[in-house]
């Protein structure tokens, strides 16, 4: 590792160290992470923003992280870079990344989140927000391009700090106001009379998730606190966690379960017999209970929220935040009102004010966890219905997601390339050549993201490579949740097949 000054761009530094621009920040696994990494990448972030005049010596920068093993090393790194550019780090702690941006929104000022999502403990991430908002693709592209003086005399030859930045004092202005955020709009003892669990793992949202459940009237039981950091993923739901929630819902009487990822921007909501619910059907009850008109969520959520016939629009995107954000600003853009967005994760962002009578709830153009949970569990109280009552206002539509692990990204890529040329025929005749003798003919395909594959018999297969990990991704679609998991199960033992 040099001693001396090194002058590189951010392009050049993903090529070497393995940590990558994915579908939301930059993620890598955390020995790849070093602390010159981290340094870099945050004094890249801060650099483009300076270049468009948002960041100047001064300027205040919001820093907070998740409760891996490696965050604290990455947050002090990144908090090093920030001073190092003359920026004054603000040490917010370890809450939900839409904590800290719902505080960098306020201010008006950059936010650096630290977290690997629910990615395992080995991998980490950082998560960049410009004053306006998260980075989107093109800022993203902006920051690879940005050159960096990185002081080699600072680090060692294993890339980390010979005297590690010292984070200064925490406050708790965050986490207050994230609180009060949802304190103020909901009905004061909205939820009295309900028993709610609160599955606790690693979740940064642990404690604040608990505390506003019960300010709300709940009787919270918490369960399963973990001090080893814990990958829920709502996409992809260990069978653990589908375990766990079927024995406490029977062993405490729960009227509802609830999580989150490790930092607090996906739900899990689990009904009173411990079924979770999906992330894509969340947040369409999620927008019912809100008013929204106006949907934008990715090709891979579920068709019901078309069929529904509760919105106005519905728009589609490739999959990840920044792109649902680019739906969102094109839909405010061209005068429409009542926006907000999903993903399948259930992560649900609000582009426009909310009122209920006299309570507000301002914008918050970022994935939400929080937000999902109290409001399905309000749209519930307002059917006067149990949580496993809501399905029955949906057309029976069901997805199921899972994924293959440690499947290399260029044999995924590759084979999905080979079912995607652009001449259609060509492509419906090499899809069916694969997946035809498990599922009947192809009739329509979607490239948007990955492959989308609806067959004759409207059941729908989606493949796509992991933007975070080297993971191949199945996402499938039917008329009831056992045929969803089969056709999901029987994807997955055809793509297996491919590693040979």
């Amino acid at each position: 590792m040099p001693t001396e000054n090194e002058l590189l761009t951010i392009d050049a530094l993903m090529q070497h160290s393995g940590v990558q621009f994915g579908t939301s920040g930059a993620r890598g696994l955390a020995d790849a992470m070093t602390d010159r990494v981290c340094y870099a990448y945050t004094a890249g972030f801060l650099g483009y923003l300076a270049f468009r005049n948002e960041f100047k010596p001064g300027t205040e920068v919001a820093i907070a992280g998740d409760y891996r093993a490696s965050t604290p090393r990455i947050m002090a790194a990144a908090a090093g870079a920030i001073a190092s550019c003359g920026g004054v780090p603000v040490n917010l702690g370890y809450l939900p990344t839409p904590a800290l941006a719902l505080f960098a929104l306020k201010r008006g000022i950059p936010g650096v989140m630290v977290t690997g999502s629910h990615i395992p403990d080995d991998r980490n991430g950082i998560k960049f927000y410009q004053p306006g908002g998260e980075i989107l693709k093109p800022d993203e592209a902006g920051i690879r391009q940005r050159q960096v003086l990185v002081p080699g005399s600072e680090f060692d030859a294993a890339g980390m700090y010979r005297a590690p930045f010292a984070l200064p004092a925490e406050t708790g202005a965050a986490y207050r106001e994230y609180c009060d955020r949802y304190l103020d709009f909901f009905p004061a003892a909205c939820f009295h009379g309900l028993r709610i669990g609160l599955y606790e793992h690693s979740s940064v949202a642990r404690d604040l998730l608990g505390e506003i459940l019960a300010s709300l009237g709940a009787e919270v039981v918490r369960l399963g606190y973990s001090d080893r950091f814990v990958p829920v993923d709502t996409e992809a739901i260990r069978s653990e966690d589908v375990a766990l929630a079927r024995q406490w819902s029977r062993q405490f009487a729960l009227d509802a379960l609830v999580s989150t990822d490790g930092d607090a921007d996906r739900p899990l909501i689990g009904d009173e017999s411990g079924e979770w619910l999906r992330g894509d059907v969340a947040g369409v009850l999620c927008a019912r209970y809100l008013g929204v008109r106006h949907l934008v969520t990715p090709v891979s959520s579920n068709t019901l929220v078309e069929q529904c016939g509760w919105f106005t629009q519905v728009d589609r995107t490739r999959i990840g935040s920044p792109y649902v954000i680019e739906g969102m600003q094109a839909a405010l853009s061209a005068g429409r009102r009542s926006v907000a967005g999903y993903e399948a994760n259930g992560g649900f962002l609000l582009a426009d004010e909310v009122n209920s009578g006299s309570a507000r709830l301002s914008p918050l153009p970022t994935r939400d966890a929080v937000v999902v949970i109290l409001a399905v569990l309000m749209l519930a109280r307002q059917q006067a219905c149990p949580l496993s009552g809501l399905l029955a206002l949906l057309p029976r539509r069901y997805t199921f997601s899972d994924r293959l692990k440690a499947f290399p990204s260029e044999l995924s890529q590759a084979r999905i390339a080979s079912m995607r040329s652009g001449d259609a025929a060509k492509d419906v005749a090499a899809v069916n050549a694969v997946f035809a003798d498990a599922f009947g003919n192809a009739v329509k395909l979607d490239v948007t993201d990955g492959l989308r594959i609806t067959f004759a018999s409207h059941e729908v297969v989606h493949l796509r490579p992991s933007g975070n990990a080297p993971e191949l991704r199945c996402y499938s679609e039917a008329d009831s949740p056992a045929r969803a998991a089969e056709i999901n199960r029987r994807c997955l033992a055809i793509m297996e097949s491919w590693r040979s």
